[in-house]
């Protein structure tokens, strides 16, 4: 009597247990390999964005270094990002001393003897204006803009030009509500003359300052960026190495494996043989690439491919093995199911299966790989 199919007989469990715990444990690592590099390649994606974003935003006059510090940076930004701040503090410290600076000069605008009618809000209803607020969009005032000065920061002025443009906004506004030959409009038109030549002192020191700031601005920014960039290319370097590791495991396997496999027998190898002839022509074409994979010598094309299963190395015949075993499995199942489906026309099958064996005159089908396993 002859033995069952030695295709279809189990590997002893103790023996091929210890190998299904280390693919195993490889695939985890593979998995969280894959799983860290598509989030890194998210980040990286998310990082670029936004620096071309802020990097079109820049000509507007917004702060770089703030405007980042609203996002969150990886670790390796920690120095940067704390460099920024120490260096936007310096600066703050800077403009305060230019608003102290442009202090002394409302102090002897306010102390002129025409600034009285500047020094607090108009009086619109005492005065009866009842078109102010139609010809004026945004009335101003000394008192307003000392206000404004002694606020706390974030509510107050920001640099010495916001204060400037106040200041210009006073005497124009009145400059614009009364005709030229009121007093009010000459007495605006006269301080408003006197503030600018003192302004025109203090200018180079405000335009040096704002320069100083872009640059630094522009220098942290950059700092930043070269860290972000750091960062990304060491995770994607550990990345690397991590999957380099799980590429050499997995080839200490493939070896474990090849000096661990038994001999095929004899009968094994004529079995083999036989199931091969029984693949669809997909997986006949997939068997041939298995072979090849591990016997370069092995040329799976041409319309007769002649395989010598003697010839073969025994891991390539396991893998050969196992690959037909779960084959034929497959197209088991699948010829199961058209078996049951109503819907088949009985004609499209005996067309179908005339296609795949050759047509009426008894040609073979020319795409059909014939295959003589030796």
């Amino acid at each position: 009597m002859m033995d069952a199919d030695p295709l279809s007989q189990p590997e002893p469990r103790d023996y091929l247990e210890p190998f299904r715990v280390s693919v195993h444990q490889i695939l985890n690592r593979v998995n969280q390999c894959l799983v860290q590099l598509e989030k890194q390649v998210t980040e990286v994606e998310q990082f670029y964005e936004s620096t071309d974003n802020i990097q079109g935003n820049n000509s507007k006059g917004g702060s770089l270094v703030k405007e980042k510090g609203r996002e969150k940076h990886p670790t390796g930004t920690k120095k940067p990002m704390q460099d920024a701040s120490h260096t936007e503090a310096a600066a703050a410290k800077r403009m305060q001393e230019l608003m102290r600076q442009f202090s002394t000069i409302l102090r002897q605008i306010t102390q002129h003897k025409w600034a009285w009618p500047f020094l607090d809000p108009v009086d619109v209803e005492g005065l009866k204006l009842h078109d102010y607020y139609e010809v004026i969009d945004k009335p101003m005032d000394f008192s307003t803009i000392k206000s404004k000065m002694e606020a706390k920061e974030g509510t107050g002025y920001n640099n010495v030009r916001e204060i400037y443009a106040d200041v210009r906004l006073i005497f124009k506004n009145a400059m614009k509500y009364n005709n030229e030959k009121h007093d009010v409009h000459v007495m605006a038109k006269t301080l408003l003359e006197k503030f600018e030549e003192k302004w025109l002192q203090l200018l180079p020191k405000v335009a040096e300052e704002e320069k100083r700031q872009l640059d630094e601005e522009a220098q942290a920014q950059l700092d930043i960026q070269l860290a972000q960039e750091t960062t990304y290319a060491n995770k994607a370097k550990d990345i690397s190495t991590e999957l380099y590791e799980v590429d050499m495991q997995l080839k200490s396997l493939k070896e474990m494996v090849i000096q661990k496999c038994r001999k095929l027998s004899t009968q094994e190898k004529k079995m083999l043989g036989v199931t091969l002839g029984k693949l669809s022509l997909e997986n006949l074409y997939r068997a041939l690439d298995v072979v090849a994979e591990t016997n370069p010598i092995f040329q799976p094309t041409g319309d007769e491919v002649d395989l010598d299963l003697d010839a073969q190395s025994d891991y390539t015949l396991w893998r050969l093995k196992a690959f037909v075993k779960d084959a034929l499995e497959e197209q088991e199942k699948i010829d199961e199911g058209a078996a049951v489906n109503p819907n088949d026309n009985p004609d499209d099958k005996r067309n179908k299966k005339r296609r795949d064996s050759g047509d009426s005159s008894g040609k073979t089908n020319p795409k059909r790989k014939k295959l003589s396993a030796l």
